[in-house]
């Protein structure tokens, strides 16, 4: 039997107390995101109902007489189901229930529901029924309003009634289930640290694409890897999930890149922003979003097709901030400028200027934008490269094999006392093996 879609009538309201100038504006931008993130949950939104009040009401988020005209929309529109533009309190959710008489979910609630749908890994699934259960928690007592929990008959063993054990049942089962999620994240962040040693004692650089979520970071990472990666991962197995859709992805994925020359970097695509994200959402990926924080350069992948972009760039940046990644170099890569210039200005360089960092205009189905912004990524991550020679004595053939693995190479000759290498390598390699110059 085919489960229907549900019928989505959309609330928000719009504070109008310490207003500012384009808080309007955003606040419809806003709604307008809900509709396509109500979508993006597969439900079908059927209609829109907005308020502007001074404050949001603090029982039933909206007034007396908004509530009448929703419930005269909602029977309308045969809506079932209620998505609100803000994240509720226990108690607005469950009055704002019995007085429309259909569920509601906030827009911490429906992001939650999203994220559920497309967890993939272990890790993103864990961390995902962690966020859900810590958002559910306090708002277990709205579930059991239609119980008794006054309490039972004078003189019983207890005198709590069906809904209050209930609760507290429930309640002792989400705390355990939380301690064993949190447990098995340990673990899983473990695994993850291991896997970074290993990263870092190759000395790959890492580079992270980060932005709004369906800037087009996975279409960008699968473009690389069409056009620069092995074999194995040029192939439909090690590309990413790719669609246009906000929340695509949701696993943290990195692959290896090799754009020749010994310039070869690992690129990570990670979890997209959006404005509004629950903070436990982002709690519960910090692990996962730690991989920001590890890289050597951030690509801050931009949709530049869409008129507010600049305020999805603020977001980004602040959470950027926020994770602690704040002073690692960053090239601002603006995607989709097909649709904004015409197919000869592009791609580019420069233009719009942020501080110091570089940026790109580009198109990521278009090869000349992919290697454009490769050249541009090796031209960072390797700046810190420089040319050396080395004599290193053939009992130390370990030395020489790590400079060849790890630099570019560009000559070798076989002397009566060593390996002559003539390469251009980081500067801690320089460093480490400075007995070894040859001036």
């Amino acid at each position: 039997m085919a489960i229907e879609t549900e019928r989505v009538v959309i609330l928000g309201v719009f504070q109008t107390e310490g207003a500012a100038k384009g808080d309007e504006y955003r606040f419809d931008r806003s709604m307008t995101e809900l509709d396509a993130l109500t979508s993006a949950c597969e439900m079908e939104p059927v209609g829109m109902v907005t308020q502007q009040l001074p404050q949001i009401n603090k029982a039933t988020y909206i007034g007396t007489g908004k509530l009448e005209e929703m419930r005269a929309r909602i029977e309308e529109l045969n809506g079932t189901l209620c998505v609100v533009n803000d994240t509720l309190t226990p108690t607005q959710l469950r009055n704002l229930q019995q007085e429309l008489k259909l569920p509601v979910m906030d827009r911490t609630s429906l992001i939650l529901e999203i994220f559920s749908k497309r967890a993939r890994s272990r890790e993103a699934k864990l961390q995902v029924e962690l966020a859900r259960l810590q958002y559910l928690k306090p708002r277990l007592i709205g579930m059991w309003e239609t119980q008794n929990r006054q309490g039972g008959a004078s003189g019983s063993m207890s005198s709590k009634g069906e809904g209050e054990t209930q609760l507290e049942l429930d309640r002792r089962q989400i705390d355990h289930r939380l301690a064993e999620l949190r447990r098995e994240l340990k673990v899983v962040e473990r695994e993850r640290e291991t896997q970074r040693k290993r990263r870092r004692k190759s000395r790959l650089p890492l580079v992270s694409l980060i932005g709004y979520t369906n800037a087009g970071k996975s279409a960008i990472m699968n473009a690389m890897l069409s056009m620069y990666g092995t074999e194995s991962s040029a192939s439909d197995e090690k590309q990413v999930f790719e669609e246009n859709m906000l929340f695509a992805t949701l696993d943290t994925s990195i692959r290896k890149i090799r754009t020749g020359n010994n310039k070869d970097f690992m690129l990570s695509d990670t979890v997209g922003f959006v404005s509004k994200l629950p903070t436990a959402l982002v709690e519960a990926f910090k692990s996962t979003l730690e991989e920001v924080t590890e890289a050597d350069l951030l690509l801050h992948v931009v949709d530049y097709s869409d008129v507010d972009y600049r305020e999805h760039m603020e977001v980004t940046d602040r959470m950027v901030r926020e994770l602690g990644a704040g002073h690692i170099p960053v090239i601002y890569v603006y995607n989709k400028a097909d649709a904004c210039f015409p197919k000869i200005e592009y791609p580019r360089k420069g233009a719009e200027v942020r501080e110091t960092s570089k940026s790109i205009y580009m198109c990521a189905k278009e090869a000349s934008s992919i290697e454009l912004l490769a050249q541009m990524i090796t031209d960072e991550v390797y700046g810190d490269y420089e040319e050396a020679r080395f004599l290193i004595p053939y009992d130390k053939g370990s030395i020489a094999s790590s400079l060849q693995q790890n630099s570019l190479v560009l000559s070798v000759e076989y002397k009566e006392d060593g390996t002559l290498l003539n390469a251009r390598c980081h500067r801690a390699d320089v460093e480490k093996y400075k007995e070894y110059l040859v001036r």
